[in-house]
């Protein structure tokens, strides 16, 4: 550690619980953020300010004003320019901390890409709005040992809960299936960012704990910032019959249950099906007389009312305006082509 570093980190240098020592693991620790919207910004932040030396921070998603409310790495100029998350944040932490490395993937992650996305890392946060890809990092974790920390946020509710492959039950444990019925959403419902926020805080806390080779609460955490509630459950123990770390049957990982995601908060669907490269240059040009094309060098977005959609280069489209997957792969089909 250089002395710019005891400068930097003195105050947190000076938490009996951390030390010297641990800010030594801190600055040689690699975490991957999955997920780079109100959670994950929150923890790249945070993590960054701490002095985790490599952050990897992987988002599909471009920045839009409605994320400004809950998204803290994020400005209105982010937004007007429709930056990918992923590189808007790793900008704003250069800024924040330069003495760090941060590596941005404005990609979505997927069973085919996991092996190379999250190779090298020593703990993952989830920052998702989804369970498929929970669930894919729940098998990837469990897969190669790794720590992971799960977390989720809606209106004025949050709830989180570390997994410690071999030790905790994993999240296939606690939820073999995703949960059913209506369920509540941002889009829906709302939501505020003291609860992204808290819930944030106690992943990082947790991920603190687990680099510098300390235990966290291992139950699960739930909290309510309207109502004041918080509740902390027993360590749930893992299930033997569990498909992911009973029987290691990692049926996300490969890929057995990949399909459109809406997307939380969005009215959006995420069509990326098939890997097929695209010419976004010709593409605007083709759609140009069809409606309102912006570009930039990261992504096309093409609107003609009531519809919005994002077009990546791998041939990924998030379509705004409707959660209904056909008709989000009837409208992919009719601009992009089958």
């Amino acid at each position: 550690m250089t002395e710019l570093d005891q400068e930097r980190y003195s105050r947190q240098i000076l938490f009996d619980g951390l030390g010297g020592a641990g800010q030594e693991r801190l600055l040689a620790s690699h975490v991957t953020i999955v997920g780079c919207g109100a959670l994950g910004t929150y923890q790249a932040a945070a993590l960054a300010r701490a002095g985790v030396g490599t952050l990897r921070i992987i988002d599909r998603d471009s920045i839009e004003a409605s994320n400004l409310q809950r998204q803290w790495l994020f400005t209105e100029e982010d937004a007007r320019l429709a930056l990918p998350k992923a590189i808007a944040a790793r900008d704003a932490i250069g800024r924040i901390n330069s003495g760090i490395r941060v590596e941005a993937e404005a990609v979505d992650l997927t069973p085919a890409n996991a092996a190379d996305l999250l190779a090298g890392t020593h703990l993952l946060l989830d920052g998702t709005d989804n369970f498929e890809t929970r669930y894919l990092l729940n098998d990837y974790a469990i897969a190669h040992g790794l720590p992971w920390i799960y977390g989720a946020a809606v209106g004025s509710y949050g709830l989180t809960m570390p997994v410690i492959p071999g030790r905790t039950a994993c999240l296939a444990c606690v939820y073999p299936e995703p949960p059913g019925g209506a369920q509540e959403t941002c889009e829906t419902v709302g939501v505020l960012s003291a609860i992204t926020t808290a819930v944030g805080a106690l992943q990082v806390a947790a991920a603190m704990k687990i680099l510098v080779g300390q235990e966290p609460y291992l139950g699960l955490t739930t909290l309510d910032v309207w109502t004041g509630r918080i509740r902390q459950t027993a360590p749930p123990q893992p299930d033997p019959a569990c498909l992911c770390c009973g029987q290691r049957r990692f049926e996300h990982l490969q890929g057995q249950h990949r399909k459109p995601v809406s997307l939380c908060g969005r009215n959006a669907v995420q069509i990326h099906e098939r890997k097929r490269p695209l010419d976004l240059v010709a593409l605007a040009q083709t759609l140009a007389p069809l409606g309102q094309v912006r570009a930039n060098e990261f992504a096309l977005r093409f609107f003609i009312a009531p519809y919005e959609m994002t077009i990546f280069p791998d041939g990924r489209a998030i379509i705004k305006g409707t959660q209904d997957v056909a008709l989000a792969r009837s409208l992919y089909a009719r601009y992009i082509g089958g």
